[in-house]
């Protein structure tokens, strides 16, 4: 059969590679057309776009990239009709991909949605449009079951695809040497894979850097990214900057500042306590405060029901309050131990998954 999968984010990208792998175990002749990243262009995708010319952050950058995106739309309108796939599954990305939906959906190809878009947290009227133009949708939170039923819209919960991803890492050994007589607290630094998390959080996280300087501070960069991004971090002397290396990173350290996003999640994973912040522009963070419906911005937080991990959101990310944060879940921390007790929780919660291969499992046999 063939496919084409739409992914906009570094992320999606992660969990396309995944799917990608266990579409091809289950069909054989399976053709896969995509947009996406280097990943999924390695699992065996035809990539079409990489997500680095997709990813716009935030109402106000995507309202003054208006023309970019719609004539992205129309590019890919035209290369989905020529190809004409047996499905178009979307991944995440609801702005670019709902549109996608529709328009396959006019034209009589199945649509098939994995990883749910966060209509829950803001937007839940978008829950009708995916009801008329998604013919199924596979979710990966728990509690999205029950959001769907609201809508008298059955789902299928494949678990979480990070699953898949922190269960297949294989730790560099070579990478790990280098910090094996590092005798001071190593402490993960995730700014975020997109320009504008990493331009407002990045500056903030250093300036705790500076000041803690019996710690050692690992940032995680993204090589989609310009490396000028991270020049502030590469000049203080307790703080080294690695391309693609967020697991490794993660593997290593005691403790973590984390922008939102799937990296909350990921650090949870891998049981590192943290510190979740979150600042955008003040337009964007303007609107979204007034369109927000759910209580917290991290998706641990989400998924237990409750603040298990700090959030700084705009005003409140400032460095005293982080550097306050992060020492109480340091080695001896007063919060440290709570929030490794919660990540049991999160893990059970989750469940024991093959998320990608269940997915794919559905996928074809639905198709057949």
């Amino acid at each position: 059969m063939k496919y084409y999968i739409i992914a906009g984010e570094r992320s999606g990208d992660l969990h396309g590679a995944h799917l990608i792998r266990a579409l091809k175990a289950k069909d054989q002749q399976a053709s896969i057309r995509c947009w996406g990243g280097d990943a999924m262009q390695q699992a065996g995708g035809t990539l079409v776009k990489h997500y680095r010319d997709l990813s716009f952050m935030g109402f106000w950058e995507v309202f003054t990239n208006l023309r970019t995106i719609f004539r992205l739309l129309d590019f890919c309108k035209k290369d989905l009709s020529e190809f004409h796939p047996d499905v178009l599954i979307l991944i995440d990305y609801p702005g670019f991909n709902m549109r996608m939906a529709k328009y396959a959906h006019a034209r009589k190809i199945p649509v098939f949605y994995y990883i749910s878009p966060k209509i829950w947290a803001w937007n839940t009227g978008r829950a009708k449009q995916i009801k008329a133009y998604v013919d199924r949708m596979f979710v990966i939170l728990p509690f999205e079951q029950d959001f769907y039923k609201q809508f008298d819209y059955q789902v299928d919960y494949v678990g979480n695809p990070l699953l898949d991803a922190v269960r297949d890492f294989q730790p560099d050994l070579a990478f790990a040497r280098q910090y094996a007589n590092e005798n001071r607290t190593l402490i993960a630094v995730l700014p975020g894979s997109r320009k504008q998390e990493v331009k407002f959080m990045l500056a903030v996280m250093m300036q705790v850097a500076a000041r803690l300087e019996n710690c050692y501070f690992l940032v995680a960069a993204v090589d989609n990214l310009p490396e000028e991004l991270y020049a502030q971090a590469r000049q203080l002397p307790n703080v080294a900057v690695h391309s693609n290396k967020t697991y490794d990173i993660l593997h290593l350290s005691q403790a973590a500042i984390v922008t939102s996003g799937t990296a909350t999640l990921e650090t949870a994973l891998f049981e590192v306590p943290q510190v979740v912040c979150y600042k955008t522009s003040g337009i964007t963070y303007q609107i979204a405060k007034n369109l927000i419906q759910v209580p917290y911005i991290a998706l641990v937080n989400l998924i237990v029901q409750r603040p298990l991990v700090p959030e700084l959101i705009q005003q409140e990310l400032n460095p005293d309050r982080l550097q306050k944060e992060l020492l109480a879940i340091l080695p001896e921390g007063p919060a440290r131990k709570a929030q490794l007790a919660g990540y049991q929780q999160l893990k059970e919660q989750l469940g024991d998954h093959r998320p990608s291969e269940q997915a794919a499992r559905l996928m074809v046999q639905y198709l057949t």
